[in-house]
């Protein structure tokens, strides 16, 4: 049965892929749609088992490396945590595949389509499944080229191809790091294995070693290596920039990868490592602080964004944030409970968002669009649910998940912790402040499309509400059923797959401190209803006062820009002068090039001599013997 899990999501990218073509269209969405859903009802069995029986369990597939001390297998582990993302990947993959049968209707390629989620589906559960950090990384890069093809699948559109390559090229740079945390993994305790690596930590804490010139802690530069990786999967600040982007994909695309799986991917490492992790104190504090501010500036810029993807990539970025911050301050628990309940409401949001660009006719900017809630009624009533979830509502999923963090960053009770909870209170103010401006500009006000008239806009299919209507459960109840499960003081239900030195805080915080998100995201609502429905001026009144601040969000904190002017120019320059001057002047110039020259100059000087006069042949022969015979008494 476990073994069904991830190879029903292969077989059917395989059919699909291969075979879609001869199956027709409407078969390969079924064929694909069937299988992964048995994949996500077996993983919610196995998961009631690991909650129920605690059942875990290492299944080895097969003996995948074996050479010297590396001994690495293909295996499927299951335990709590793995038992988790496995709902978590499998249950949003179905629901996207069942949405893409109304979303992509239109679209020639269907089969190819489905083949890509099929196997996105199937190599991120290779990653969360695997027991050693081989398979973790053969996993880590499936997901990477599955984006690459899914973000780029408009492949006739030039931003959808410059998408796909960034997201590609920034992913590489965190993978750089994260390759050499597992070389540095195997130089330290001669395995890649999970269980082997953490029964070894002790013996490495007070090893030093040189890096770069430096002499560092070793397990302090593993933990670094290992989440620079995360940063690069998971969008945090510096690696970051493809995130966005990567909204030129389908909508579903954005939904599957970019707010449930694939992102969360580098949150499930930094989990799976905890036994690494609670050893190096300094790496734990640099996490919570990428986290923090990766939590604010996503924020900032969600604030004045124009496409309602865009906002909800963002709003994305910030919420991984989050679920860093609160790895970072040792609550791992509660940094895997946000990614669950995240998962639901973020799904949420992206499909319904792309319900409204299927009723706008591929409209995506917010400023297009208003004054449309009666017509698409189920879908604003989605949207609704996934924001207040999103926004930390009191008793919605978002609410339980985002103000433990918070909660548990002040108990941490250090400086790092309390800057951690000021910046999660104050995110959480921008986050429902733009969440309630999307929805407002959305549905509310003057209808502004001057392209498509509003008669013509209409509600989605019943197979695109469908999922939604499912996701929307889980963005109401996800919180208030799993709480005590996942973040419950005992750590009963995570076992060992989640390791800390020291119990965390039983404490509560003062009863101002928890009343004061709740209280900010209630406000919120009023705000954003006068700003962004009631008067319209203020905002770009607001705007004409800062037009320096109001920029540098709109440029997304000239990072692109900077990002251009330090590495896409100097390195086209420093590709230029290789093309040119060193391959071209000196490699070409004196090598191929410059003999076969030297050589065709030689010749036309020769055929100089073949002028027909018998004088000049007997005057060269006479040269030539001359050379002979000098060359033959020097000798």
């Amino acid at each position: 049965m476990e073994l069904s899990i991830i190879f029903l999501p292969l077989i059917a990218s395989i059919i699909s892929g291969f075979f879609g073509r001869y199956i027709g269209d409407r078969n390969s969405e079924i064929v694909t749609s069937v299988l992964v859903s048995i994949s996500a009802f077996l993983s919610i069995y196995v998961l009631y088992q690991v909650i129920v029986n605690q059942y875990e369990e290492n299944i080895v597939i097969a003996t995948w490396i074996s050479s010297g001390s590396l001994d690495v297998n293909w295996s499927m582990l299951i335990d709590p945590l793995s038992a988790v993302m496995l709902v978590v990947v499998t249950s949003v993959s179905a629901l996207v595949h069942i949405y893409s049968i109304g979303y992509m209707s239109h679209d020639p390629h269907k089969p190819r389509f489905m083949a890509y989620l099929s196997l996105f589906t199937f190599a991120m559960l290779m990653l969360v499944t695997s027991d050693n950090f081989i398979q973790l990384f053969f996993g880590w890069e499936g997901v990477g080229l599955c984006s690459y093809f899914l973000i780029g699948f408009w492949f006739k559109k030039e931003s959808a191809n410059a998408a796909a390559i960034k997201a590609f090229v920034v992913n590489r740079v965190g993978d750089f790091g994260f390759a050499l945390g597992i070389f540095l993994i195997f130089y330290l305790f001669g395995t890649v294995n999970y269980s082997e690596v953490f029964q070894q930590i002790p013996t490495v804490v007070d090893k030093n070693l040189l890096f770069l010139g430096f002499e560092v802690k070793a397990i302090d530069l593993v933990c670094l290596l290992l989440f620079i990786g995360a940063m690069g999967k998971s969008a945090q600040i510096l690696l970051h920039t493809w995130l966005p982007d990567a909204m030129e994909g389908p909508t579903p695309v954005s939904a599957l990868i970019h707010a449930a799986t694939m992102v969360t991917a580098g949150v499930f490492l930094v989990v799976r490592c905890s036994p690494v992790y609670e050893y190096s104190p300094l790496i734990l504090n640099f996490i919570t602080i990428v986290g923090m501010t990766t939590a604010f500036f996503a924020a900032t810029v969600a604030l004045v964004q124009t496409d309602i993807k865009k906002i909800i990539a963002y709003s994305t970025c910030s919420q991984l944030g989050y679920m860093f911050f609160a790895a970072g301050v040792g609550a791992y628990n509660v940094a895997m409970f946000h990614l669950f309940t995240h998962a639901f409401f973020k799904a949420l949001l992206f499909l319904g968002s792309g319900s409204v660009i299927h009723a706008f006719k591929d409209e995506q900017n917010i400023n297009n669009m208003g004054g449309v809630w009666k017509k698409l009624p189920y879908t604003y009533a989605l949207m609704i649910i996934g924001t207040l979830a999103l926004t930390g509502f009191p008793f919605l999923s978002g609410f339980y998940s985002k103000d433990a963090i918070i909660e548990f960053a002040y108990l941490k009770g250090n400086t790092t912790g309390y800057y951690a909870a000021g910046i999660g209170i104050i995110t959480a103010f921008l986050t429902s402040i733009y969440s309630w401006r999307l929805i407002f500009k959305t549905f509310h006000g003057d209808y502004n499309n001057k392209e498509v008239k509003i008669e013509e806009t209409h509600e989605s299919p019943l197979v695109m509400l469908v999922p939604l209507f499912i996701l929307s459960i889980g963005a109401v109840f996800a919180g208030f059923l799993f709480k005590g499960l996942f973040i419950s003081h005992d750590n009963f239900f995570w076992a060992e797959s989640i390791k800390f030195l020291e119990p965390l805080s039983t404490e509560h915080p003062p009863f101002w401190f928890l009343l004061l998100t709740p209280c900010l995201v209630l406000l919120s609502i009023p705000i954003a209803y006068y700003l962004f429905v009631k008067n319209k001026e203020l905002p770009n009144s607001i705007v004409s006062m800062n037009k320096p601040l109001y920029n540098f969000l709109v440029n997304k904190w000239y990072f692109d820009e900077l990002y251009d002017v330090l590495f896409i120019k100097s390195s086209k320059k420093l590709g230029l002068f290789l093309w040119k001057f060193c391959d071209g002047t000196i490699i070409d110039g004196f090598g191929p090039d410059g003999i076969s020259s030297f050589i065709k100059k030689c010749s036309i000087k020769a055929t100089k001599f073949q002028s027909g006069f018998i004088y000049q042949y007997a005057f060269v022969m006479l040269l030539g013997f001359s050379a002979l015979l000098t060359f033959l008494i020097v000798k």
